[in-house]
C-alpha cells in the first residue's frame, strides 16, 4: 500500500430548492408513474434547478461548506477542478466563474469533462497535482444542471436525472495513512453514441431543427449502458482494491455512482460488500452525474457512516464511456 500524498479535508453539497417527485413527472403527461420509475431505477424524487439557480451558484454553495469544514480560506486554494457535463457556458469554464464567486484569487481553475465519472477523475487529477508539487490544496467539485439538457418528453431519460453539486477539499498529506490509497481510471471512446448529446458541438451545431428533434438533449441506449456500467464498475472495484492491497472485508463503506439501484446492487455483489455497507441516496436525488459521489460522501459523513479511520471505496461510470475508482482512508 502506498503512503497517501493527498487526503480529503472537507466536504459539502448543495441542491436546488425544488424537489420533483415521480408523480410530478407523471403529471407532465408522460406515459409513466411512480411504480414504473421506482421498479426500474429506485428513484422517487430529484431536485430541479430554477432559472436563477445556476451551476456556478450550486457549486459555490457546496464549495463554501467544504472549505469551512476543511478550515481553508479562499486564498489558500491553489487549484479548482470542476467535473461537469452541463456547464453554465461553453466558454469560459464554469470553474473560473466559481473561482470568482468564492474569491479564490490565487487559484488556477478548469473544467474536466468525464460525465458521471467527473468528480472521480477530478480527484485523481488533484492528487496528481499535489504529488507533482504543483499544489498543496485543491478544491474538487462535481456539479450538474442536467435539467437543462434533458428531453422532458423522453420518459427513458428525464426520470433519471437531477441537479446538484458536491465539493471536496484535497490537501497534501503530512504522513500517516489517511488519504487516497489507490486509484484507477479508464475510458472507451468506441461506445460514444450509446450515451451522448448529438447536437450542440462543432460537428452538429445547434439549430432550430436539432432542437425540435431533441438532439441537443441527452440520448441513451439504456439496456446497453447498464450492461457496460455493471461490467466496468466491477473492473473498477477490483483494480482499486488490488492496488490498495485490500479486500472487501477491509472496506467500511462503498459509495458508488448513483445511477440506479440495479447497477449499485450488481457492483456491491461483485465486490463482495453486503448491503449494509453500501451507501444509496439515488432514491432522493436521482442521477446527478458528476455530483453523485461527492453529494453521497457528504451525506455519509453527516450521518456518521464515514468517520475518522473509515476506509471507503468509490466507483463510477459515465458517458464516454469513462469509469474509475478510488480507495480513501479518512
Amino acid at each position: 500500500m502506498k503512503r497517501p500524498v493527498a487526503y480529503i479535508a472537507g466536504t459539502g453539497h448543495a441542491v436546488p430548492r425544488r424537489a420533483v417527485s415521480n408523480a410530478d413527472i407523471a403529471a407532465m403527461g408522460l406515459d409513466t408513474d411512480d411504480a414504473w420509475i421506482v421498479e426500474r431505477t429506485g428513484i422517487r424524487q430529484r431536485y430541479i434547478a430554477g432559472p436563477d439557480e445556476t451551476l456556478t451558484a450550486l457549486a459555490a454553495q457546496a464549495s463554501r461548506q467544504a472549505m469551512e469544514q476543511a478550515g481553508v480560506q479562499p486564498g489558500e486554494i491553489d487549484v479548482i477542478v470542476l467535473g461537469t457535463a452541463s456547464p453554465d457556458h461553453l466558454l469560459p469554464a464554469t470553474a473560473v466563474e466559481v473561482q470568482a464567486a468564492l474569491g479564490c484569487t490565487r487559484a488556477a481553475a478548469f473544467d474536466l469533462g468525464a460525465a458521471c465519472t467527473g468528480w472521480l477523475y477530478s480527484a485523481i487529477v488533484a492528487e496528481s497535482l499535489i504529488a507533482a508539487g504543483t499544489a498543496d490544496t485543491v478544491l474538487v467539485i462535481g456539479a450538474e444542471k442536467l435539467s437543462s439538457i434533458v428531453n422532458w418528453k423522453d420518459r427513458n431519460t428525464c426520470v433519471l436525472f437531477g441537479d446538484g453539486a458536491g465539493a471536496t477539499v484535497l490537501r497534501r498529506a503530512r504522513g500517516g495513512h489517511r488519504g487516497i490509497l489507490s486509484s484507477f481510471m479508464r475510458s472507451d471512446g468506441a461506445l460514444t453514441q450509446l450515451l451522448w448529446r448529438p447536437a450542440g458541438g462543432n460537428v452538429e451545431p445547434l439549430s432550430p431543427e436539432a432542437m425540435a428533434e431533441g438532439r441537443h438533449c441527452i440520448q441513451m441506449a439504456g439496456g446497453e449502458v447498464v450492461e457496460h456500467a455493471v461490467r466496468s464498475m466491477a473492473e473498477a472495484t477490483d483494480r482499486a482494491l488490488d492496488a490498495a492491497r485490500l479486500t472487501a472485508n477491509d472496506i467500511d463503506l462503498l459509495i458508488p455512482h448513483q445511477a440506479n439501484v440495479r447497477i449499485i446492487d450488481a457492483t456491491a455483489k461483485h465486490a463482495g460488500i453486503p448491503p449494509e455497507r453500501v451507501f444509496i441516496n439515488v432514491d432522493r436525488y436521482g442521477t446527478t452525474s458528476a455530483a453523485t459521489i461527492p453529494i453521497a460522501l457528504n451525506e455519509a459523513i453527516q450521518q456518521g457512516r464515514v468517520k475518522e479511520g473509515s476506509t471507503v471505496l468509490f466507483a463510477a461510470f459515465g458517458a464516454g464511456f469513462t469509469w474509475g475508482s478510488l480507495v480513501v482512508r479518512f
